[in-house]
């Protein structure tokens, strides 16, 4: 029998045998081969139940899965072949418009994350500025968008992409997010809008959306610049509601116009789907809705990419029934008490400052090293992969609190208490190592997530 024929009988012939990289196959392999070869790689990753540097979902209720497997084949645009699935991502319009406080009738759409409803939605603001600008016969040449140094990455792509200046308001040490008093030097009347940020990928706190709702009303009253606000609540818009229902950030804000959230981040459903709401549907702008009717009927499209998957849709449907409000706020509630356990341990260390957790806040922990070390908290993060395999993050603030060194721990529905006493007893153990050792090398520190778009 030849080595061929063993592997075949016995195991897999990718034991002995690199796998195919560089080139196209030549042959296929048993199903059970490619299974094996895949899984075999997958098992050198990380494992998602450590992962506190990702702000996505990693486990969902079995009934939940069984949904999403049996219905991946379902492509999400045919409406006129899939009717019931269009059905349902309206259905989880209405409810999130309900949720966000819409006024009245409105619109919306599901998106692949937050990145494209923000695009989408900045996409709107512009178009609306443009309509408004040309029919005053004035210029349109030069718009611009205001936001500050604690958005992601993704609001500088769309002013990239879509030939908008960006007007970034500068952070400072100890002011993690913005508010009126930044915004206002930075309006005038190519300004299509200003965006703010509910839960910031960086501390986890809310941009003061009340103040500059005030500041822009009297700017409408006093200078008749109609400049609206778009709320990136891609983290936030699925916590606020449930931790703290009574704050305002959202359609109760005359200027708040859209909405973005990511379903995928607290709303409880894997990778990859996002929501866009609008206030009111004269707030979409119509150039940006497309009508076809080559799938079987006339539909109406205004997203950026066409065939996707409906089996986000359906969970978060899913999750919308099957929680509530009283199950969402369950476990939004949760997450915030083992948060807090996880901020007490770090504060009653001695060794640690935690930022603004006397504040609204998501579900998390940013906290930074107090008083003068051999090390810092690029090494800890090292250490903490090195010795457990917690992926914690650690990262420089925007500018102008780039100074400003932070370590972010999120306290996901998956962080039990006992493991939350867990980290907080390796945190202790990886900084007596390093205590002894002195900071990690460069070539460990070079392995640590340190980015802030998990």
């Amino acid at each position: 029998m030849t080595k061929r024929d063993d592997a075949l009988l016995f195991g897999n012939r990718f034991l002995t045998a690199p796998a195919p990289s560089e080139t196209f196959p030549e042959e296929g392999m048993a199903a059970s081969d490619a299974m094996r070869l895949v899984d075999v790689d997958l098992a050198m990753e990380g494992d998602p139940q450590r992962n506190l540097a990702t702000f996505v979902t990693t486990w969902m209720e079995p009934e939940a899965q069984r949904l999403i497997a049996e219905n991946l084949h379902r492509n999400f645009i045919d409406h006129a072949e899939y009717p019931i699935s269009a059905e349902i991502e309206q259905r989880c319009v209405r409810m999130l418009a309900d949720l966000f406080h819409a006024p009245g009738r409105t619109t919306g759409c599901r998106t692949q994350g937050s990145s494209e409803a923000i695009m989408l939605g900045a996409l709107s603001l512009k178009w609306k500025w443009r309509e408004r600008r040309q029919a005053a016969n004035l210029s349109i040449d030069r718009p611009n968008l205001v936001f500050g140094g604690d958005v992601h990455v993704v609001w500088e792509k769309f002013c990239r992409y879509f030939d908008v200046e960006p007007r970034i308001v500068p952070l400072a040490e100890g002011k993690y997010t913005i508010g009126p008093e930044d915004v206002e030097p930075h309006l005038d009347e190519n300004t299509i809008g200003v965006v703010a940020v509910l839960g910031t990928t960086f501390t986890g706190h809310k941009d003061d959306v009340v103040g500059i709702d005030k500041l822009l009303r009297d700017v409408r009253k006093k200078r008749d610049l109609d400049i609206p606000i778009h709320v990136d609540g891609a983290s936030g818009a699925f916590v606020w509601p449930f931790l703290y229902p009574d704050s305002k950030w959202d359609f109760r804000l005359e200027q708040v116009r859209s909405i973005n959230v990511s379903g995928h981040k607290y709303g409880l459903v894997y990778p990859g789907i996002g929501w866009l709401i609008f206030r009111e549907e004269s707030d979409l702008a119509k150039d940006l809705v497309f009508y076809e009717n080559y799938l079987g009927k006339t539909d109406a499209t205004f997203t950026l990419n066409f065939s996707t998957g409906a089996s986000m849709v359906l969970a978060q449907y899913y999750n919308f029934v099957r929680l509530g409000r009283q199950g969402y706020t369950y476990v939004m509630k949760i997450m915030q008490e083992n948060a807090r356990a996880l901020a007490d341990n770090l504060r009653s260390s001695g060794r640690f400052e935690v930022i603004g957790s006397d504040l609204e806040q998501l579900p998390l922990v940013a906290f930074r090293l107090a008083g003068q070390h051999a090390y810092d908290e690029s090494d800890i993060a090292w250490q903490l992969s090195a010795e457990r395999g917690w992926m914690v993050p650690a990262y420089t603030l925007p500018p102008n609190a780039e100074r400003v060194k932070i370590l972010r721990a999120l306290v996901k529905e998956t962080l039990s208490r006992e493991q939350v006493e867990r980290l907080s007893q390796d945190i202790a153990d990886a900084c007596r190592t390093l205590d002894d050792k002195g900071a990690a090398h460069g070539i460990e520190r070079a392995q640590v997530k340190r980015g802030t778009g998990y």
